[in-house]
């Protein structure tokens, strides 16, 4: 594991090397890198995998108190990560969190060459579906002393993890608890990370500005794949067509047999999809 020193603390990342295409890939709420795991392993030698872990729970090592971790700051976060490892022309993949819209909005893009958004966050779907409003609901605990440890503790249980309002939507076969214990479990051993978490949760902007993010995307006029899953209970498909023809070089590819996290249910399809778009956009 790799780390960086960022203005609100050190990120984490794994980078798998070689002189590739470089590909950047980006997780949600409360989880890592390790979502990526699988599609990695899948892309082979021939690309080079960056893969940052966020402050959005699932990281290891507590950022500056004063650090601004709302979506925006997450998303200039992301574009320092860029700046930082002097990453240029990326493929910018990212999976239910939807970060890129803020990072386009910003101004903050241009060491994006292309753009992969699977399902995730867009437009007022912030936060997402059932699990959003479960997430509504830790912004009312968030704001409770002890209210984030109460509601990440009640996912020791492996049974609550197949409830719907948690993520029982979002993976349509179990995450391996292994994995999931690796995601939760800086929430479950820091009041820091819980206080990173909550400084997220309680900075999601007001709808009109999500909007404008959404349709700040007809200024990206590089190449851009949307890849949605058919099943999705969480991400509306009709989102993934609607920021298809937002982006000026976008088209969408639909999957099946998957929810939310297309990198647990359908890594053969996003490797598939990914490496195509690599092979088709190259220069």
């Amino acid at each position: 594991m790799n780390e960086v020193r960022l203005s609100g603390g050190v990120i984490t990342y794994e980078d798998s090397g070689g002189d590739g295409p470089v590909v950047v890939l980006l997780h949600g709420v409360a989880m890592d890198g390790s979502l990526w795991r699988h599609v990695v392993a899948g892309l082979g030698g021939g690309v080079r995998c960056v893969v940052p872990t966020l402050p959005l729970g699932g990281h290891r090592r507590p950022m500056e108190p004063d650090a601004d971790l709302t979506v925006l700051g997450v998303a200039r976060l992301v574009a320092e990560f860029l700046e930082a490892l002097r990453l240029d022309d990326v493929t910018l993949v990212m999976n239910d969190w939807g970060g890129a819209q803020a990072l386009v909005a910003d101004g903050r893009a241009d060491r994006i060459g292309r753009l992969v958004i699977t399902s995730c966050e867009a437009f007022d779907n912030y936060p997402p579906g059932l699990p959003g409003r479960n997430l509504a609901t830790l912004a009312t605990l968030a704001r409770l002393p002890g209210g984030l440890e109460f509601a990440f503790t009640l996912l020791r249980l492996k049974r609550a993890r197949r409830l719907p309002m948690t993520w029982g939507w979002m993976t349509k076969r179990p995450v391996p608890d292994a994995v999931m214990d690796g995601w939760f479990r800086p929430l479950w051993a820091s009041k820091e990370i819980r206080r990173d978490l909550r400084t997220y949760v309680l900075g999601v902007p007001p709808k009109d500005e999500l909007l404008r993010w959404s349709e700040e995307l007809r200024t990206f006029d590089r190449p851009a794949l949307v890849i949605w899953a058919t099943e999705d209970r969480v991400m509306p498909l009709d989102h993934g067509r609607r920021l298809a023809e937002l982006l000026p070089q976008g088209r969408l590819v639909e999957v099946a047999d998957s929810y939310t996290l297309l990198p647990e249910d359908r890594p053969d399809a996003l490797v598939e999809h990914i490496a195509a778009f690599l092979a088709e956009t190259a220069a």
